[in-house]
């Protein structure tokens, strides 16, 4: 019996991903003013959805050659390593998007975000497992007045290994008292999915634009088990919940 939901963040209840996109890509013209293209960044980024910071910023780095420059501003932002002077100056775009509410207004999804209304208020227990930070978390729940929906919050300070380790998931299921075969995981990329197989749990895939060909053809899970069209979400929650009473 199905007893929680365990919802990613970026990309499954926001689109921030495309923030973030956006964030890494402005924080790379900055370093190399006139010598990088915006749409490359954020092609490269969709390579690395769902990764942690640091795997992203240091990916981004080597490949458009962002080192040397990065490590020229080591001082002003108080710090030893090229790739937090990135995200540091990253995260100046990405709070300027987040302070904007029209701007998150408009990249929340729908569809994800009605399913955790919906199982919250039939008494299922819901998380968030997410590897952004809790200062970026806690601003996009914040504004979009989704925090009091969540028994319970994991994100990237809470754990040492990002997904796809089953670290975050298995932090969850304890902190809910609850078995994997017990809770469904709702994730957009292939990271995600991986991080929730590893821990023995089902996951419905609900991929966007940045991650829908990678999820698609992963072969990871089934697939009536990816949504490719998220109004069929709750159709598919319910035949599920269904078929296991």
């Amino acid at each position: 019996m199905i007893k929680a939901f365990i919802f990613d963040l970026d990309g499954t209840l926001v689109q921030t991903e495309i923030m973030k996109a956006h964030s890494y890509a402005l924080a790379a013209m900055e370093l190399k003013p006139g010598k990088i293209k915006k749409h490359k960044i954020i092609e490269e980024y969709k390579k690395l959805v769902g990764r942690s910071r640091q795997e992203v910023a240091k990916s981004l780095l080597n490949k458009f050659y962002l080192n040397n420059e990065a490590v020229k501003r080591l001082d002003e932002f108080k710090t030893g390593e090229a790739w937090e002077v990135f995200v540091k100056i990253r995260l100046n775009y990405y709070f300027e998007f987040l302070n904007n509410p029209r701007i998150l207004s408009t990249v929340i999804c729908p569809h994800t975000t009605a399913l955790l209304k919906k199982v919250k208020s039939q008494n299922y227990k819901t998380a968030l497992a997410t590897t952004s930070h809790n200062d970026e978390a806690s601003k996009v729940l914040d504004i979009l007045k989704l925090t009091d929906l969540f028994d319970f919050i994991a994100t990237r300070d809470l754990i040492e290994k990002s997904k796809p380790d089953p670290e975050i998931y298995d932090l969850v299921l304890s902190k809910l008292n609850i078995f994997p075969e017990e809770c469904i995981a709702i994730e957009d990329s292939v990271t995600g999915i991986k991080s929730a197989i590893a821990a023995k749990i089902n996951c419905i895939a609900v991929p966007n634009a940045y991650t829908s060909n990678s999820v698609n053809n992963s072969n990871l899970i089934s697939e009536k088990w990816i949504i490719n069209r998220p109004e069929l979400l709750s159709n598919l929650v319910n035949d599920i919940l269904t078929s296991l009473k």
